[in-house]
């Protein structure tokens, strides 16, 4: 079976809501190729590796979390932007991108994978007036000891963390932001989270989770990242029989 790529760029711009977010980049499809997609693959960033393995498997589109054209970056294709651009054009492939909506969808989304592989029930926005915010919240019922969260955190997303706090300290509250979120650590802390986990940390991180004696976790931006294309790509493939590979590209960072 095969979907068209306008149909598929008109129902993946509805479910994720782009009309919604402001972003740093263009959500949507970014490069056109071919009309009809049998073939899809999806992966984190469209780095040149997942490029190369999207040709190799004869994809027809590829769909990521980070693509092109972000707020002040250089426009000129030149050099590695114009390798990339000219790998998909030459095999006819599209490419399809969302940032910010697939940080935010409330199922298929970054940070509802990251809450499922915490082992959390229920989650939401933290600002439920607006729900194009990219921080997440929710609780553990019982309780749950910094260590124990960590302990599945890594083992979920096969890397180690860094972690800021008590091991033995039993955390209910809890808020994220897959990523890049570390710059919302206070808006967590004001919220009353008790842990804020993202992928990154920036050297001022630690002091301000030490002073306002708030649990803090880096699991790694590209790790904490996977979720949603790989959710997505298998959406889109049951939703319209066709072939699906989400490929990891590594990435320690």
């Amino acid at each position: 079976m095969a979907v068209g790529r306008d149909e598929l760029r008109t129902v993946l711009d509805s479910e994720l809501r782009v009309s919604a977010f402001k972003d740093y980049c263009p959500n949507g499809l970014q490069v056109e190729g071919r009309d009809e997609i049998n073939v899809l693959v999806s992966g984190v960033t469209a780095c040149q590796a997942l490029l190369d393995r999207a040709v190799a498997l004869e994809a027809d589109a590829v769909l990521v979390h980070h693509g092109y054209f972000w707020r002040g970056e250089d426009e000129r294709l030149v050099g590695m932007k114009a390798k990339r651009i000219r790998t998909l054009l030459e095999a006819g492939i599209s490419l399809f991108a969302y940032h910010l909506p697939l940080d935010c969808h409330p199922t298929l989304g970054n940070n509802a994978g990251l809450a499922r592989a915490m082992g959390l029930q229920r989650w939401q926005g933290i600002d439920p007036e607006n729900t194009t915010h990219p921080v997440f919240c929710g609780a553990f019922d019982e309780g749950a000891s910094l260590s124990d969260i960590v302990g599945r955190l890594e083992h979920e997303l096969q890397r180690e963390a860094l972690v800021v706090g008590d091991p033995d300290s039993v955390i209910r509250s809890v808020a994220w932001c897959t990523g890049g979120g570390q710059g919302y650590i206070d808006e967590a802390a004001s919220y009353g989270a008790e842990l804020f986990i993202t992928g990154e940390v920036s050297e001022q991180t630690i002091h301000v989770a030490r002073e306002q004696g708030l649990a803090f976790v880096a699991a790694g931006h590209h790790a904490t990242e996977r979720f949603g294309a790989r959710s997505l790509g298998q959406w889109i493939a049951e939703r319209f029989g066709i072939d699906h590979h989400f490929v990891d590209i590594d990435n320690p960072a």
